[in-house]
């Protein structure tokens, strides 16, 4: 009689037998999300300040997200896009009419995917080469790992497709020395998320605008971590009075629900043409209602506002700590330096204390909270925080 197999029994040890290793080891197993709190498979309870990497607009579980979904999957759940939906067209004319520009929206499933769509209308130019920025982060698929500068992502895969120059994030005359009238595009973000909130100097996205309306070249806003709502304004580059030509958009379009967008403005939006991209499940009705319910919430619940005061909050939270050497980033997405090079210890110090960040380097700590966060979140997260900080515990 052969031995009885002993199976794992939790979601964590049954994970490296059954997936992938391309993210490591889990850090937990959540089962159940409300507001902005989490709960893992024992039960446990977190304050969640990583929001998903800025996915949950609306924390987890919000009601109006729900009801969304479920009612449009009651009514009409995919069409593929050989047929349309009035959550299609509504989602792309609300995002045009907050963007506050005439153009066409294609709809993807991701921000890796919308920006895979914009590279290919910077190919419809005619011209190749494009210019990007040190330290940009804009998906890992093919095209948009071309125009991602971190090497450790980017060599793994290489060659890559396109002619692709990088900049110093926020040098103007750099940009202007890069650019030339066989440039396709300029990417930026408006503040680098993944690079661990990096906020470039003020001016900078106009001058991005001047030198490539000067070369005849596309001005491409990644807005995949930044926009709707994240930063206290629907877009973070509409502080700097900037018409980009594409925009592209997921993260916390979707408040969890897989969405992404590219927006393309005047010229730029006939560049695509039937046959040149496509998509099965881009812009179906779920996704999209899904979308509106979070644009619906963020205006009825005023979480533009509250972005920019608990992000003011969280500031002074962090700034509390002398560990803390300098906060940068705009409404609820901040990143913290530390003093020496302790965030994984940091995150890890904060877990145990029930609460949920992030790092992106040996000494940033990001935030991304929901738009929802409350205030009596931060506040708790502030009582503990010097303890979280301390290094010999």
């Amino acid at each position: 009689m052969s031995e009885p197999v002993n199976e794992p029994s939790s979601i964590k040890d049954r994970y490296s037998a059954a997936l992938m290793n391309t993210f490591g080891p889990p850090r937990l197993a959540l089962v159940r999300g409300e507001g902005a709190h989490v709960w893992d498979e024992d039960g446990r309870e977190y304050v969640d300040l990583f929001g998903g990497i800025a996915v949950n607009a609306l924390g987890h579980a919000h009601p109006a997200l729900v009801d969304a979904v479920a009612g449009q999957l009651r009514t009409l759940g995919h069409v593929s896009n050989f047929f349309t939906s009035g959550p299609q067209v509504e989602l792309a004319e609300r995002l045009l009419a907050l963007l506050g520009a005439s153009g066409r929206v294609f709809f993807t499933n991701s921000g890796t995917e919308a920006n895979e769509a914009a590279f290919k209308m910077t190919r419809r130019t005619g011209r190749t080469r494009l210019v990007a920025m040190e330290g940009a982060f804009h998906g890992r698929t093919m095209g948009a790992l071309a125009l991602t500068a971190k090497a450790a992502y980017r060599e793994p895969f290489e060659p890559l497709p396109g002619e692709v120059t990088f900049v110093p994030y926020g040098d103007a005359a750099a940009l202007a020395a890069a650019v030339d009238d066989t440039t396709a595009a300029v990417v930026v973000e408006p503040i680098q998320g993944e690079a661990g909130v990096v906020v470039p100097p003020e001016g900078f996205l106009a001058a991005a605008r001047e030198i490539t309306s000067a070369h005849g070249a596309l001005l491409w806003v990644d807005e995949v971590q930044t926009g709707v709502g994240r930063t206290g304004d629907w877009f973070a580059h509409a502080r700097d009075g900037v018409v980009p030509d594409i925009v592209t958009l997921a993260k916390g379009l979707g408040g969890g629900v897989p969405i992404g967008a590219a927006i393309a403005v005047g010229a730029a939006s006939t560049l695509l043409q039937p046959g040149n991209h496509g998509t099965t499940f881009g812009g179906n009705p779920v996704a999209c209602a899904a979308a509106l319910a979070v644009l619906d919430t963020i205006e009825k619940e005023s979480l533009l506002a509250a972005a920019v005061e608990r992000g003011d909050q969280l500031t002074r939270i962090l700034l509390a700590e002398q560990e803390v050497t300098d906060v940068e980033g705009r409404g609820l997405l901040l990143g913290a330096q530390l003093a020496d090079e302790r965030a994984a210890q940091v995150v890890a110090r904060a877990q145990e204390r029930g609460f949920l960040l992030n790092n992106t380097g040996p000494a940033r700590l990001r935030f991304a909270p929901p738009l929802t966060v409350p205030a009596d979140d931060l506040a708790a997260f502030g009582a503990v925080w010097a303890e979280i900080l301390e290094a010999d515990a």
